[in-house]
């Protein structure tokens, strides 16, 4: 599956404001729980939407109707237009709640919709133009704004929103949850937001001492942490993968007849790419791979406090599988979707989110290790792609680019297909080796599925 077209187009970007609540709003400090509180998590998460052009809007300027709208849901969401302090000497980041409120810049471009392809996926084209923030897996994040907001006209009439938001403010699930009541406040929706927001990261804050009652082996390094296939000096490429019905028939033919019903689309394709993704990289047999994915905790959290709903905070934890390289692609396929779902178990049992809350702050927000890691995010049920500002769905929603994780998409092929669509990012000589991989592997199980599908002549003869 190709990515969209090159462009050459520009955007003229306005003078950037601050953007405040409508109405006053408490001041005061709110502490961040310790799943929020990660180094891991300090940077600018990026979100982009892409509109077309709506008759039923002519008249009405998106960037009017969604600036004052920001102004109505940043009462509601009023910790947002704080700003990040440090205490010292423990460095934990605590909002202090000033209403100074949130960066916004409107923008105009000189391309159509139409001219950006059939299917936008990360990265999308001219992201830094669309943007407001530079994409970055790191930033400093105190004494700053915690919200960057752009939205862009389009020569068409359509528009794009992009954003960056603090990771440490709110996970996948909170930014859907601000972005649904904000495009209620656009629309006029009556009693927005009708989730209301709620604080209480208390929930997901450590007992004090912390007891931890897992073993977290997702914040342990890996043997050789120095030893890695891959550098950021690297010339990365990329390259978009689809799982429509057929691959995914075909994955699930090679799993063991005990995972066949119960593995979802995230774990099939999840524990597939990772092990096409490890023979592609030609690690070392020896090496230790991992396998990262976040589990969300709003879902899959077995607590006696559950998250409550509102929740905007980060409730996710980390769920981790290691394996020699070897041992990874010289096994069955199955091997894989068995470590992925096992991982995905133990995060998921009673107690597992609140021991990881407990584990980071015993260790003081220890370091999260990335050499030889795959780290996966399902955001296929994410919503994004029913964020509706009054002039439709989105063509494309979700992040802009692939930078540290590699994300699983609601999309579409080349003829229209629904289906998962999974962004790479890695050098171009591993991008080669790892399409043929993926090719392999589809076509193995897509000879599985097709002779667990014929009918033996006697039993249609039976029928008949």
């Amino acid at each position: 599956m190709a990515g969209a077209p090159t462009l050459a187009f520009s955007v003229r970007r306005r003078e950037r404001e601050l953007v405040a609540p409508a109405k006053p709003t408490p001041y005061e400090f709110k502490m961040l729980s310790d799943i929020d509180d990660q180094d891991i998590l300090r940077f600018n998460r990026s979100g982009i939407l892409f509109y077309r052009h709506s008759p039923s809007k002519d008249g009405l300027d998106p960037v009017k109707v969604i600036k004052a709208a920001i102004s109505e849901t940043l009462v509601h969401f009023y910790p947002v237009a704080g700003r990040f302090r440090e205490l010292r000497p423990t460095r934990k980041l605590v909002v202090e709640c000033t209403g100074e409120g949130v960066v916004f810049v409107e923008a105009d471009a000189n391309f159509r919709m139409d001219e950006l392809g059939t299917s936008l996926a990360p990265p999308v084209p001219c992201y830094d133009m669309l943007l407001c923030e530079p994409e970055s897996p790191t930033a400093d994040v105190v004494d700053r704004p915690l919200l960057f907001i752009q939205v862009t006209r389009l020569a068409c009439g359509g528009f794009v929103f992009g954003m960056h938001i603090c990771h440490c403010m709110a996970d996948g699930s909170g930014i859907v949850q601000f972005l649904t009541a904000l495009t209620e406040f656009a629309r006029g929706v009556h009693g927005a937001p009708t989730v209301r927001p709620v604080w209480e990261r208390e929930v997901l804050t450590a007992r004090w001492p912390p007891t931890v009652t897992r073993d977290h082996v997702e914040y342990t390094p890996l043997p050789n942490p120095g030893k890695d296939v891959l550098s950021p000096t690297d010339a990365y490429a990329h390259h978009v993968f689809f799982f429509g019905a057929s691959e995914i028939a075909a994955l699930r033919s090679q799993a063991p007849p005990d995972l066949r019903a119960v593995s979802s689309r995230f774990d099939l394709v999840g524990a597939f790419m990772w092990r096409c993704r490890t023979a592609a990289l030609r690690y070392d047999p020896g090496d230790v791979v991992r396998l990262h994915m976040f589990v969300n905790a709003r879902v899959r959290n077995r607590s006696k406090r559950p998250v409550p709903r509102g929740y905007y905070g980060n409730a996710i934890v980390f769920a981790a599988a290691s394996v020699p390289a070897g041992e990874l692609w010289r096994r069955p396929f199955g091997y894989a979707l068995r470590l992925l779902m096992q991982a995905k178990a133990r995060a998921s049992e009673e107690g597992y989110v609140q021991s990881v809350a407990n584990f980071n702050a015993a260790h003081r927000r220890p370091p999260f290790p990335k050499a030889r890691t795959y780290l996966i995010s399902d955001m296929t049920q994410a919503g994004l792609m029913a964020i509706d500002f009054g002039w439709g769905k989105p063509v494309y929603g979700g992040p802009a680019t692939t930078m540290l994780a590699t994300f699983h998409l609601e999309g579409r092929n080349e003829v229209g297909e629904a289906g998962v669509i999974v962004p790479i990012r890695l050098p171009n000589p591993v991008i080669e080796r790892l399409i043929q991989e993926v090719n392999k592997g589809l076509t193995a199980g897509a000879v599985a599925d097709a002779k667990a599908n014929v009918v033996p002549d006697d039993c249609v003869l039976a029928k008949l």
